[in-house]
């Protein structure tokens, strides 16, 4: 005797679009069980998690800062998965869009003018552009794994951080500090409020969601992502090159990464240093499911993964609980959704096996 997963003949569009509801339920309630087993109140430590991040206009522009290269990276790599291309490496081009557009300001530093930022933005998204395109390429031409390829490129662009920041990059006078120069203010994002970390990177995340949303819902190339995702074959029948669309969404997908990269640089840290990522490039695929691979619903989800983040650090102060508790909740989450899917499109199924020796049935063939 054995189980097997069984295909549903329908998976219910309903139940897909509430899976990540159930996945956040579940999530809620495991958190519950573990907090108690740590000798925590459940319910102070759920407030001190999912509401005090919420709780007053500090909280939500810290939110607001924390959703934005999230919901960036997340939009981009949703188009990728759409079409049946898995792009794991965009904290790699993340990483990489910093280091390009923080190169322009450690160049620029002391002498740049209003050029500056602009250019870092472009430079930003080019260069993740360009490193997206490395797995991209090699898949369509070669026929290589992507996810090996692009997952293996985020440790050479860590690398190559480091080796910038401790090395040719690193401020001379940092004190022999692992970073570089602090930006400039021509090279760093205005602010939206006073009183708070929100810049306008923000506001570039909230277009960016409209804009593929208006793709993917009103263009042929939307149409295009969707059919060769779904239906490869019958996308090759209509005339559309699965090799094209690789390299078009791994360079779009690439390009928002690298531009939550330099973002996230020139608007939050405002230097280069050593751990410049706390993993975005890893938690937005936890956004991009979540969010049902929809921009939209990759808004939704990226500020709900933003506040764990906030409600972490909080959590270490007030709590004393470790920063990885986050992880922990992230990664329950990321199972959870796996599991709703899988149950929701699958059955399961006990296969007996057949006594080779036993009489069949009358009218039943042997």
């Amino acid at each position: 005797m054995r189980l097997t997963m069984e295909r549903r003949a329908e998976g219910g569009k309903w139940a897909l679009l509430l899976s990540p509801l159930l996945a956040v339920v579940l999530t809620l309630v495991s958190s519950v069980v573990i907090f108690w087993l740590l000798g925590q109140d459940p319910l102070r430590a759920l407030s001190v998690y999912f509401w005090q991040p919420v709780s007053d206009a500090y909280g939500l522009q810290e939110v607001a800062v924390k959703a934005t290269p999230l919901v960036l990276i997340a939009v981009g790599l949703a188009l990728c998965f759409r079409s049946n291309n898995w792009n794991i490496g965009a904290e790699g081009q993340f990483l990489i869009g910093a280091i390009c557009g923080g190169g322009v300001a450690v160049w620029a530093h002391g002498w740049g003018g209003a050029w500056v930022l602009p250019l870092m933005l472009v430079a930003g998204a080019l260069g993740g552009m360009a490193y997206a395109l490395i797995p991209a390429i090699l898949k369509a031409r070669l026929r290589v794994n992507e996810i090996l390829v692009s997952l293996m490129l985020v440790y050479v662009a860590d690398l190559f951080m480091d080796y910038l920041v401790r090395g040719p990059w690193r401020d001379p006078m940092g004190f022999n500090m692992p970073q570089t120069v602090s930006f400039g203010p021509e090279a760093t994002l205005p602010l939206l409020f006073t009183g708070g970390r929100m810049n306008i990177g923000s506001v570039i995340a909230l277009a960016v969601v409209v804009a593929f949303a208006l793709v993917m819902a009103r263009t042929l190339k939307g149409f295009e992502i969707r059919l060769v995702g779904q239906a490869p074959r019958a996308a090759r029948f209509a005339g559309f090159s699965d090799t094209r669309l690789t390299i078009t969404v791994f360079a779009i997908s690439g390009a928002l990464a690298g531009l939550a990269g330099v973002i996230e640089a020139s608007g939050t840290v405002r230097q280069l240093l050593p751990g410049f990522s706390p993993g975005y490039g890893f938690t937005a695929i936890i956004v991009a499911f979540l969010g049902r691979l929809n921009p939209v619903g990759c808004l939704i989800a990226g500020v709900f993964i933003a506040i764990t983040f906030i409600g972490g650090e909080n959590a270490q102060i007030i709590l004393r609980l470790p920063r990885d508790m986050t992880l922990v909740f992230q990664g329950m989450l990321l199972f959870y959704i796996l599991a709703c899917d899988t149950l929701i499109l699958y059955r399961l199924r006990v296969v007996r096996p057949v006594d080779p020796g036993a009489t069949p049935a009358p009218g039943v063939r042997s």
